[in-house]
């Protein structure tokens, strides 16, 4: 059933949460480092990014049982379920407003009149899996009973129920603005759920207000980095944006979560293409927001295209990193589990643009020729070193790149610490931050990611998807260093020589420690080699 546009007041609450907590959180960047990613969480699940869909997108509170069967009847009969779409995930707005006298949420059986075990049960006969929604707050987005208090009873009535997903989101959180106390509500579900002794994938929905991405993957299988998505060209292209440099911090078992597939809810074609093309370069998770139920053919040919389903589903589990980047055109890279490189030449701008690459740039080397299978236009080519296409406006072409072996550069370079001779301590991308213009420091070495540097085949150093970067092409003693979106120039090439020291390409220049200091946060910058000791580093 069509259901016109309506307010939705979960998004805006939802996003008056966000500017609200990342007001009270902003303090707690300052001076904090972060430390290395955490491990998997060690419940064997979502080994690949999880596939699925989700009703909040298309229909808001008009959830029902109704719908999930509709939907998972459709998931089966348009071959979307062989493509590897398993899970069908409630959101919102399935409950009653109270609980019952023994504190156990209750169904809306006026919207599920077989209980949520009841549409278990059919989703399962089916061949599919059932997700549920929840909040680690007093209410949910939507004002229902949230688990706040309630963790091991809610997730003993999940797991009573045969659900295999949860999405716990963080609305009305009491007040809970800390890393610490983010950290300590969304463990509680965790444990509540690994103690019912049910495989239950668990998704972390603080929308990347405490970069959940530094802390999460002990605690959850996936995690959102951003707000939510909305059905239109811009915000899918801000949201990309804000989770295409944080690839140091995916894998299996533990996934960045940029939110759902808006493909099919009104973008276009095209534009619908460049949306899953990245969500699966990205390793992210692929959950269609839209109604399946009525979906058009070309809706459901770009969801059900299982050659590009194979590049977000690669058993690797590595997440693509940007290449290059300039004036909206944008080069990532993904290596894969075979040695193949999955390639994305995207065009954010309006008009049709030639973007090109290497294959040396995306980490293949050792072949005279190289194989592209395009995996939209179904066509294969071959190549001795260029990769190159004219793409349309707001529309990528995405190549599998066969041939050679992978191993170097963005396409999956060894990342190693950089330490300085002189302070004995390492190069830092303070807080992991994505901010272009951040200006790297020395600190303790701690083997975080954020102080984990690929040395590309192009020659750049990169961090956490963006790469060094002397200031605004500048070649002077003095030049500031920062980190940039990678996009190839001379500014971010350096050599990285066998006497200890680190030079720019284009300025000659040594990287050193600004003043010869050792201090921890002390920055770097560009200055007149001398040999000295603050000139002086090894990676390891």
């Amino acid at each position: 059933m069509y259901l016109a546009p309506h307010f939705d007041g979960r998004r805006w609450l939802t996003r008056l949460a966000v500017v609200l907590l990342a007001v009270s959180a902003a303090g707690w960047f300052v001076g904090v480092r972060t430390a290395a990613p955490a491990q998997a969480l060690a419940n064997n699940l979502a080994l690949t990014p999880p596939m699925g869909w989700n009703d909040w997108n298309a229909y808001g509170c008009n959830v029902s049982e109704t719908l999930v069967k509709q939907t998972a009847d459709k998931i089966v009969s348009s071959g979307l379920a062989g493509a590897g779409y398993q899970y069908v995930n409630i959101d919102d707005c399935w409950m009653q407003h109270s609980r019952d006298g023994a504190g156990n949420l209750q169904p809306d059986y006026g919207k599920f009149p077989d209980g949520i075990s009841g549409t278990a049960a059919y989703v399962h006969s089916k061949g599919l899996k059932l997700g549920i929604y929840e909040d680690a707050g007093t209410a949910t987005c939507a004002g229902y009973p949230g688990s706040l208090g309630h963790e091991t009873q809610d997730a003993r009535s999940f797991a009573s129920w045969g659900v295999d997903y949860l999405k716990y989101d963080n609305c009305n959180n009491s007040g809970s603005s800390t890393t610490q106390q983010y950290i300590a509500r969304y463990s509680e579900m965790r444990d509540a759920l690994a103690a019912t002794g049910r495989p239950i994938v668990y998704s972390i929905c603080e929308w990347g207000v405490n970069a959940p991405w530094t802390w999460a993957g002990s605690v959850g299988n996936l995690w959102r980095t951003t707000g939510d998505i909305q059905a239109n060209y811009s915000s899918m292209l801000s949201i990309f944006h804000q989770n295409v440099g944080l690839s140091a911090y995916a894998g299996p078992g533990q996934w960045n979560d940029p939110d759902m597939l808006e493909v099919g809810n009104g973008m276009s074609a095209a534009e619908d293409r460049a949306h899953f093309s990245l969500w699966a370069e990205m390793a992210a998770p692929l959950l269609a927001g839209n109604n399946l139920v009525n979906a058009s053919s070309t809706t459901l040919s770009i969801l059900g295209n299982k050659a590009v389903v194979g590049v977000d589903q690669d058993s690797a589990g590595k997440q693509g990193r940007m290449v290059s980047s300039s004036g909206g055109l944008d080069v990532l890279a993904k290596p894969l589990a075979n040695g193949d490189v999955s390639v994305v030449l995207f065009n954010e701008n309006a008009s049709s643009a030639t973007i090109s690459t290497t294959v040396s740039a995306i980490g293949k080397t050792g072949a005279s020729s190289y194989t592209l299978n395009d995996l939209w236009a179904s066509t294969t080519s071959t190549t001795t070193g260029t990769i190159s296409a004219t793409v349309g406006g707001h529309s990528v072409v995405m190549y599998r790149v066969s041939g050679g072996t992978a191993g170097g550069g963005t396409g999956g370079g060894t990342a190693k610490a950089i330490r300085g001779s002189a302070s004995n301590r390492c190069l830092d991308d303070p807080n992991g931050t994505t901010t272009n213009g951040t200006q790297p420091v020395i600190w303790d070495c701690n083997g975080g990611t954020n102080q984990l540097w690929t040395y590309t085949d192009a020659k750049q150093l990169q961090v956490v998807g963006k790469c060094l970067d002397a200031y605004d092409n500048q070649t002077s003693p003095g030049t500031k260093v920062e980190i940039w979106d990678c996009n190839g120039q001379l500014n971010q090439q350096w050599n990285v020589n066998t006497d200890g020291s680190i030079t720019g390409v284009q300025s000659g220049l040594c990287l050193d420690v600004t003043g010869a200091g050792t201090a921890n946060n002390t920055t770097v910058q560009l200055w007149t080699c001398t040999g000295a000791g603050n000139q002086k580093w090894t990676l390891s």
